[in-house]
């Protein structure tokens, strides 16, 4: 018998179990079942030999009348040819490699079966490249013309593989996993939606929608094991979330509420404009929660120049305002710095409470980064620890073990992509109680979405920019494609700057950095006509992938000595010591340099109103999240902003299509979402942040939105019902394999 959680070598053998386990990662009969089709190819139409087209899927009925093994690029390849027939003329089939040495002891001459793929010419010969088969062992023409018929019209499912192992082979071990599991009747297989759900959704039940999306005999069958086995996923995880959210109903926070004459209303009146309608609204919302005695957990998503940092500082003042301590979590020490002298700047004699000049009603705002040195370090600390401080903004260093609060009542985390949960946590954890917590981000990576759309985070929005801010025009630059281009970008930074104007110009490393040991090269491609293919021309794509990075002080030294001649250029990038950097920075926002080349360390945070262009060299290189935020530091002014991406990639590569789509658009919830489909989700539940290892393996979170609202209101009427989910037990199981230790600490830490 093959229960879910029956070990993989039981069922499959030793060998293949071992290879599954090591670079798949599975390891019962249910991880196996679980690994699902990523696309199922149609086998074609039953043809004769003498009748086939080119490049089109077909099924054959032959014989093998020659199967021979050759070697190929001096002997490291393995190539088997065999040659079928079925009296009206012949096809090779080929494999390669590992495929040629198993398929060469079953493909002997004299031995009948299906045959199926995409028919290729190499050499003026007809072919079938690692053709799908099936082997006869009737004599009946009438079963054999019956079983081809069966053959072609089914849908060949195709898995994701790896070098090590090949779809055809883990489809062998999922038919012999699902002959197991029907000898039993599918003895032992827990179904986790209840019965209720299934009958009112018209779902499959669980044995069939396995047996149907590996085995499906129709279109028809996918597409219903498809609905039922997104359902799984969603509802399950809809579960574990409704019970957190239950779970977190009931800790206790400190609720903080400013006073009517305190320190936040001082701040207001010392505004030099008014706030804007959707900083008022998100205000609110974030006050509310601040005011409930259970913690705070929120997503503010703003543009980029929304105001994000000014609703934040508001809802810090309002924590200091109640007796509470705030503290702002920045990803770089220059963003850190930033944040404090705009926010000491904004809040004037209010951010010196308890110094000679300070307001009555102020309070103290400190800096805590790394490289700071002994002494200051250790007042900001003692600060902290007696309440001096309200106000706390710093890098990592502040979820350092050394570092205390008095009364912490509230974490902001800037640009949140740039944080692991494990740091969040941290920090969280240095409060008496629960602090409150607030995200903040411009684009919101994959798995934010993911957990936006499943309803775990609270979401603002911050969709209108200030008064007085200008848009961003965003322009592709074809490098290679158009030169003259790349010569017209750097005319439009010196118009820029003859105007009086600054300049950006990003690039993805610093350089003098060793790059011979880094892999740039694509997979090879291999085929039917493998060859040695350091004797191939290279396409455009493949070069731009091998060629190193640009980098900011090659790129300093050219422009200085060439199209940007006369003008006053700076670098800026993380290998240099904090006081140079602040240095360079304050001259760029002085004025006193044009042009700053630089790394992402001005990704986020870095504010010069008077920049009015960016170029982002090798642009491709870059996330969709990246490119967003580095173009949101220009246009910060009246002056209108310029954004261009240069690029080395093919129009119809990928990467050139990401950055079509990111010049198409300022809207960062759209960016986010072409980041998803891109990217996916991530693993949901634990620290993976990018889609390879999902625990999302149907369900798609751009495309299922609408399952994934109904999964939610099902799992939080039956958590709600059920807290303890006495009465499913078969759902409590699917939650017990999804949620291993890991991933339940990481949902704990939210």
């Amino acid at each position: 018998m093959a229960a879910l959680d029956e070990k993989l070598s039981n069922v499959v053998g030793d060998r293949t179990a071992k290879v599954l386990a090591d670079h798949l990662d599975l390891h019962t009969v249910g991880d196996l079942l679980h690994h699902y089709p990523r696309r199922y190819a149609e086998r074609g139409e039953l043809t004769r030999l003498a009748d086939l087209p080119l490049d089109e899927h077909v099924t054959v009925v032959a014989e093998v009348a020659k199967a021979e093994k050759k070697t190929y690029n001096r002997g490291r390849g393995v190539r088997l040819e065999v040659v079928v027939t079925d009296g009206s003329g012949s096809l090779q089939l080929v494999f390669f490699n590992k495929a040629a040495h198993y398929h060469h002891t079953r493909l002997l001459p004299g031995r009948r079966g299906m045959f199926a793929g995409k028919v290729t010419v190499f050499n003026r010969i007809r072919q079938l490249a690692h053709p799908d088969y099936q082997l006869l062992d009737t004599e009946s023409a009438e079963d054999t013309a019956e079983a081809a018929d069966s053959f072609a019209g089914r849908p060949l499912p195709l898995y994701p593989a790896c070098k090590q192992i090949a779809s055809w082979q883990i489809a062998q071990s999922v038919e012999t996993v699902l002959n197991s599991l029907q000898a039993t009747k599918w003895a032992g297989i827990a179904d986790p939606l209840p019965g209720q759900l299934r009958a009112a959704r018209g779902l499959a039940p669980l044995p069939d929608a396995l047996e149907k999306v590996h085995r499906p005999q129709h279109k028809a069958d996918i597409k219903d094991a498809r609905a039922r086995l997104k359902w799984d996923e969603a509802f399950v995880l809809q579960v574990a979330l409704a019970r957190r959210r239950a779970a977190d109903a009931n800790l206790p926070a400190v609720p903080r509420t400013p006073h009517p004459d305190g320190l936040l209303t001082a701040f207001d009146a010392k505004l030099p404009f008014t706030l804007t309608e959707g900083q008022r609204k998100v205000s609110a919302e974030i006050f509310g929660d601040l005011a409930t005695e259970h913690p705070m957990h929120r997503l503010l998503q703003g543009e980029v120049g929304s105001g994000k940092t000014l609703v934040a500082l508001r809802a810090m003042l309002a924590v200091v305002d109640s007796g509470g301590q705030a503290a702002l979590l920045a990803p770089t020490e220059v963003l850190a710095q930033q944040h404090h002298r705009s926010i000491t700047e904004m809040m004037g004699d209010l951010a010196e409470g308890g110094m000679l000049g300070g307001s009555e009603l102020g309070t103290k705002v400190v800096l805590l980064t790394g490289s700071m040195g002994t002494a200051a370090r250790r007042q900001a600390l003692l600060d902290l620890v007696t309440g001096e401080a309200g106000i706390v903004i710093g890098t990592h260093a502040l979820i350092e073990d050394t570092v205390h609060f008095h009364d912490l009542g509230l974490v902001v985390v800037d640009e949140q992509h740039r944080f692991g949960v494990e740091q969040r946590d941290a920090l969280r954890g240095k409060g008496k109680q629960p602090p409150h917590l607030l995200v903040m981000t411009a684009t919101p990576i994959p798995r934010t979405v993911a957990m936006t759309v499943f309803g775990d985070l609270e979401t603002s929005v911050l969709d209108q920019l200030p008064a007085g801010r200008s848009p961003i025009a965003t322009h592709v630059v074809p490098a290679n494609d158009k030169p003259h281009y790349l010569s017209r970008a750097w005319e439009r930074v010196r118009e820029e700057v003859e105007r009086g104007h600054q300049a950006y110009v990003v690039c993805p490393r610093i350089g003098d950095e060793d790059v011979s040991g880094s892999d740039m090269s694509t997979p090879g491609r291999g085929g039917a006509n493998e060859k040695d293919e350091s004797s191939e021309q290279a396409s455009p794509e493949d070069e731009a992938e091998r060629r190193p990075p640009l980098a900011v002080l090659d790129i300093a030294e050219q422009l200085a000595a060439g199209p940007l001649h006369g003008l006053r250029i700076e670098a800026l990038h993380g290998r240099m010591q904090p006081d140079a950097k602040d240095e360079v920075m304050r001259r760029f926002a002085a004025a006193e340099v044009d042009v700053l080349i630089a790394t992402t360390v001005i990704e986020v945070g870095v504010n010069v109103p008077n920049a009015t262009v960016m170029v982002i060299m090798d642009a491709d290189r870059f996330g969709v999240s990246q490119l967003h935020q580095l173009r949101g530091r220009v246009g910060r002014g009246t002056a209108a902003g310029l954004c261009l991406l240069v690029t080395d990639m093919p129009a119809a590569s990928p990467a050139r299509g990401r950055l079509t789509a990111v010049a198409a658009t300022l809207d960062g919830f759209e960016l986010s979402r072409i980041d998803l489909e891109q990217r996916r989700e991530g693993d949901v539940l634990g620290q993976a942040q990018s889609g390879t290892r999902s625990s999302l393996r149907m369900l798609a979170v751009i495309d299922d939105e609408e399952v994934i609202v109904a999964a939610r209101e099902e799992a939080t009427a039956l958590v709600a019902a059920d807290p303890e989910l006495a009465t499913h037990p078969e759902l409590l199981t699917a939650l017990d394999n999804l949620l291993d230790a890991s991933r339940e600490g990481y949902l704990d830490k939210g």
